[in-house]
């Protein structure tokens, strides 16, 4: 699978996401902002996974605060349905906020570009570079700096 190079506008952590440093500790906060900021672009949380509670809860194990959000654009999400019925399989798109060992904050989103290319179909791929854009914009809008890919 092949993804657009990293770039200013469209930095990419590895082959199916990119991610973003949050400044600032406050992990609940940092869940409310991005959801907040996925609101601007249309985007509503259908889901939202606390790993961290869960993990405790099935496993016994204690992990650093993890939330998956499923975001979810309905006109856009409409329009890829429209295009191939199956491709709801590979929705929502989810975006994780998460604590680094560091303390440090992340929010790392899915390249929808990079799972929704597991289709050859046009429309499929118009969907997909434009809900890129706007991932990339509430990216922007956390106006904290990219963390480079290892």
């Amino acid at each position: 699978m092949s993804t657009a190079p990293a770039t200013a506008s469209t930095p990419t952590a590895n082959a199916y996401g990119f991610h973003c440093e949050i400044a600032g500790k406050d992990f609940a906060a940092t869940v409310e902002r991005v959801t907040e900021a996925l609101k601007s672009e249309g985007f509503g949380v259908l889901t939202e996974i606390d790993v961290q509670t869960t993990m405790k809860a099935k496993l016994g194990v204690d992990v650093r605060p993890y939330r998956i959000l499923g975001a979810c654009n309905p006109p856009l999400a409409h329009r890829a349905l429209e295009a191939e019925p199956d491709i709801g399989l590979l929705l929502p798109c989810n975006v994780v906020v998460r604590e680094e060992a560091d303390g440090r904050l992340c929010v790392a989103f899915m390249d929808p570009v990079a799972v929704l290319q597991m289709t050859s179909n046009p429309e499929v791929a118009a969907v997909a570079h434009e809900v890129r854009e706007r991932l990339m914009r509430v990216k922007n809008s956390l106006d904290a700096p990219s963390i480079n890919a290892s």
